[in-house]
């Protein structure tokens, strides 16, 4: 079981690139693993931090989805979380970078699969063309 954080501030998502496997060198939202015995909303709250240095508070469930290879097979539960401050976010853990990504042009970077038309489903980003 994972979890990953859709942070939209001012027009922009909060995207990680990713350091390691599953879709090592794309970018994706925030969030990984729940550790044994965690709750889905502190493992969303202790997987920004780590991943971006971002303090958050977790919203709703946006949704599901399901995540499968020969490796591995993921649930991967992502939900709004909303920054407690602005600072500028730093890469740590297994992201490469972090940026704040304006809505309009997240379809344009090296998604992992299924993420742009995961947000665009949810009306996060516009609709797929």
């Amino acid at each position: 079981m994972a979890v990953g954080a859709v942070i939209v501030e001012d027009d922009a998502l909060l995207l990680i690139r990713r350091a390691n496997e599953p879709g090592a060198g794309r970018w994706s939202l925030p969030g990984g693993r729940v550790d044994w015995g965690e709750t889905l909303a502190h493992a969303v709250v202790r997987e920004v931090f780590e991943e971006t240095g971002v303090e958050c508070v977790v919203g709703d469930l946006v949704g599901w989805v399901e995540r499968l290879s020969d490796e591995f097979h993921y649930v991967i539960f992502d939900f709004v979380a909303h920054p407690l401050s602005f600072e500028d976010p730093v890469a740590g853990d297994d992201a490469l970078e972090v940026a704040w990504v304006p809505l309009h042009e997240v379809d344009q970077l090296d998604l992992v699969d299924g993420l742009a038309e995961f947000l665009a489903e949810h009306g996060i980003i516009e609709t797929l063309a």
